[in-house]
């Protein structure tokens, strides 16, 4: 078939010689290379269907998680889907999926691959600085060219990938770095694009540190170090098949899918090695990511593995804990693992996407209620991006709560209970901490100190009162529910109240903002009968009120 060039032969190309390896700056884009232009194409990539709480299948095992009865016990990770985002298509890439993800302040940045023979990819630019309001402020097509990794750095994303060096009159190796100015959350190709290219079948990882840009590539591919600013070539090495490779202090650790790990020193000389046996198959984007002195690989059919890294010995086996119906055998796999804090995430293709914890060693906690198959998952601060196929990317929220709001609550006890929380007309409660509950139902008065999600409804009864202080979050757009405040009774919130379905305030019911930074995200209806009021200061964010 007729490929398209990547990187034509242009009339503006500076190219710089440095030793044996060129650097070429392209002054002009080309036709293999489109910003999108219109904004309904990045305002319909957003997808709120199923925005709100995320169900969570937990560990049968762990009874920590559940009554003696067994009764469900409230959970601990108060997750929520913030938004997904469909990938890019075009005529000619109509398969791309998410392969990589990098957050970086109120920006997560998003690269694309096929899995098809063709090259095609695409970027993203995501604002997620508001999780009830995320938007796609940029993005930009590569019709024919893989984009396999990204990370960005000073107003430059640096994009790993690859493009068939045979039908292109430019690059002289199929692996890629591309160096593309950004402005304002927008990609600013005006500015000139610089690439660097390598040898090996496809650039599969890119990692930044003050030393330089480092990338790696598979099959009979190198890392390489280069300038951040001229992307010469600083130092290389050959491997045989890399596929990933994550960096602590000064030790770069590679996954080699031809032995395991290797971890280098800064001259890349070898410092030690992790024989794997594993089979990480052909192509397959397998990650490794440290946690303190410990390593964890994703392993494909055997989950994931944690090393100590000084010794290379397995410290604990990670296994895929749940084998679906209706799923390919092969689709079963750990492609990727990342830590956030004490908290591993895998993603486990067609298995889904798992959490664990670690106390005293890596426990499952469960798995958390996906669509699609999880190709790859990235976490930081409070978010989780979960690539999941062709059904695009999944931003999750983890609402942790904050300490000053923890700190601000030291009189009440940390909750422990069942999930579905009822006060009684004769009782007065408070609680702290970060659950999610099946229902809350308050006949008594209940203080609330941290951040919650709620499946179902929330009830507060006649003359009943509700404080809640941090953030409370309802329901879900494919799911809604209700907050029904009785007659004379009181809802008070301090923070954010999200409802993914109706607020309902029955006669001489109240409902008070405290402070001056609460926001009400409602997605359904606001009722009002009779002598009810609203008082406080809060954004309105969709103008229910």
């Amino acid at each position: 078939m007729t490929r398209k060039l990547l990187f034509p032969l242009l009339a503006m190309v500076v190219v710089l010689i440095s030793c044996s390896d060129e650097t070429t700056v392209f002054e002009e884009n080309d036709d293999n290379l489109v910003v999108e232009q219109d904004a309904s194409v990045l305002e319909n990539s957003l997808n709120f269907e199923d925005s709100g709480v995320l169900d969570f299948y937990p560990d049968q095992s762990a009874s920590s998680k559940y009554a003696r009865e067994g009764e469900e016990q409230a959970g601990d990770y108060p997750l929520s889907l913030v938004a997904q985002i469909n990938p890019p298509s075009y005529s000619g890439a109509e398969n791309l999926t998410a392969s990589h993800i990098h957050l970086v302040n109120d920006y997560v940045y998003v690269s694309y691959n096929t899995a098809e023979d063709d090259y095609a990819g695409a970027m993203d630019i995501i604002y997620v600085g508001d999780p009830y309001q995320p938007r796609v402020t940029s993005r930009l097509y590569y019709t024919n060219a893989d984009i396999n990794s990204i990370k960005y750095e000073n107003g430059f994303v640096y994009a790993a990938g690859g493009v068939d060096a045979e039908q292109s009159a430019t690059a002289d190796a199929n692996s890629f770095l591309a160096k593309i100015p950004v402005a304002n959350g927008r990609f600013n190709t005006d500015a000139g694009i610089s690439y660097a290219f390598q040898e090996g079948f496809n650039a599969t990882d890119v990692a930044l540190t003050n030393a330089g840009v480092y990338v790696t590539s598979g099959k009979d591919g190198y890392i390489r170090l280069y300038d951040k600013s001229s992307l010469e070539m600083i130092n290389e090495a050959a491997f045989q098949d890399l596929r990933s490779l994550a960096i602590n202090n000064d030790k770069i650790a590679v996954l080699d899918a031809s032995y395991g790990v290797r971890v280098l020193n800064s001259d890349f000389s070898q410092a030690s090695d992790i024989a794997i046996s594993g089979d990480f198959r052909e192509a397959d984007k397998r990650t490794l990511d440290y946690y303190g002195e410990l390593i964890v690989v994703a392993e494909g059919q055997d989950g994931a593995g944690v090393y100590n890294a000084a010794t290379g010995n397995l410290v604990q086996r990670l296994e895929i804990p749940i084998s679906p119906e209706n799923v390919e055998q092969g689709d079963i796999v750990t492609n990727a693992a990342a830590f956030n804090e004490n908290i591993l995430l895998m993603a486990n293709g067609g298995a889904g996407l798992c959490l664990s914890e670690d106390d005293n060693g890596v426990d499952l906690v469960g798995i958390i209620a996906l669509d699609g198959s999880i190709n790859y998952v990235e976490t930081k601060d409070d978010y989780i991006f979960a690539a999941s196929g062709r059904g695009g990317l999944q931003i999750i929220k983890m609402n942790k709560p904050s300490q000053s709001l923890e700190e601000s609550c030291v009189d009440t006890s940390r909750y422990s209970g069942s999930s579905n929380l009822t006060v009684a007309s004769n009782q007065n409660l408070g609680y702290n901490g970060s659950n999610r509950f099946n229902s809350i139902t308050v006949e008594g008065q209940l203080l609330l100190c941290g951040t919650w999600a709620v499946r179902n409804d929330v009830k507060v009864d006649k003359e009943a009162a509700f404080d809640m202080r941090g953030t409370l979050i309802v329901g879900r757009n494919s799911d809604r529910k209700d907050v029904i405040v009785e007659e004379n009774a009181t809802l008070r919130i301090e923070g954010d109240f999200a409802i993914y379905g109706n607020l309902i305030l029955k006669k001489g019911a109240s409902l008070e903002f405290l402070g001056d930074a609460n926001r009400a995200y409602i997605t359904g209806t606001v009722t009002q009968e009779e002598g009810t009021t609203v008082t406080g200061e809060f954004n309105d964010m969709n103008n229910r009120f």
